[in-house]
């Protein structure tokens, strides 16, 4: 054992402590009964309609908050690496500050503007585009465009850090050879950067498929996530073997979109 492992020593220690000691003790009570180990939870959970509809409604959720995110940060990532001087600062202090700022405070100031009396309603109806405010307060997409405002430095920061790297002759090169601006994107530009949109894509999906505060406050109890039911169970219903299997489906869940997503970008490396 190296002296850089054993540096690492401590940080896993307590990191295992802190994090794998408290995961093992939720799967263990997940399949915890009077009776022994046994998967009754689980068949239960999987059982009830309610809750299938709100599995759907999760991923359905964290993925349209990902593919939005992901619109609007490949375009951005591109403007952050032609940026310069202080053009990149400004770029990197937008994206970074807000990560600072709490969860609870963004989440909470999108439930003021999704108001019928909020400033997105007000501007509607001065550009005269609705003539009477429209319900976006608890809708779905009001719970998407919050989500992806909140969690694109996510998105932005790891394809940036490709972009940063890219060849600009690479595509120079292809122009020069005939090819159009749609040829070189698709086939040059796109598979370069593949990699930093699929780490980006699985840092915001595994965000939004867990988040909590950002559908409590801008959706409520109407249209519950995942995470809302795990509260729900432990918190109100008092059923920790319920509140834990759906801690462990959700973490499944997780877990596999990170080794799908280190699998794609191993291969994406491997093919470059």
């Amino acid at each position: 054992m190296n002296r850089i492992t054993l540096l690492a020593v401590p940080a896993l220690g307590f990191l295992a402590i802190l994090y794998a000691l408290p995961l093992l003790m939720l799967l263990a009570k997940s399949v915890s009964t009077a009776d022994g180990l046994s998967l009754a939870e689980y068949r239960s959970f999987f059982a009830d309609e309610h809750n299938m509809r709100v599995i759907w409604r999760t991923l359905r959720v964290a993925a349209l908050t990902t593919l939005l995110a992901l619109v609007i940060a490949y375009p951005t990532a591109f403007a952050m690496s032609r940026a310069k001087g202080p053009w990149l600062t400004v770029y990197l202090v937008a994206m970074v500050l807000p990560m600072s700022l709490g969860v609870v405070v963004k989440a909470f100031a999108w439930s003021i503007l999704f108001r019928a009396n909020g400033a997105l309603n007000d501007a509607l109806q001065w550009l005269g585009l609705i003539e009477r405010p429209v319900r976006m307060l608890f809708t779905e997409t009001a719970l998407v465009v919050g989500a992806a405002n909140v969690f694109l430095p996510f998105m932005v920061l790891p394809i940036y850090a490709v972009v940063r790297q890219l060849d600009a002759r690479l595509p120079e090169a292809a122009a020069s050879l005939g090819a159009t601006p749609m040829f070189r994107f698709f086939n040059v530009t796109l598979p370069l950067t593949l990699p930093g949109v699929v780490a980006g894509s699985a840092f915001t999906f595994s965000l939004a498929v867990s988040m909590y505060v950002i559908p409590s406050l801008i959706v409520g109890e109407r249209q519950q996530t995942m995470s809302m039911l795990i509260a729900r169970s432990f918190l109100y219903l008092r059923n920790e073997p319920l509140g834990s299997t759906i801690s462990a489906v959700l973490l499944a869940i997780a877990v596999a979109v990170v080794v799908l997503s280190s699998i794609a970008a191993r291969r994406l490396g491997a093919r470059q």
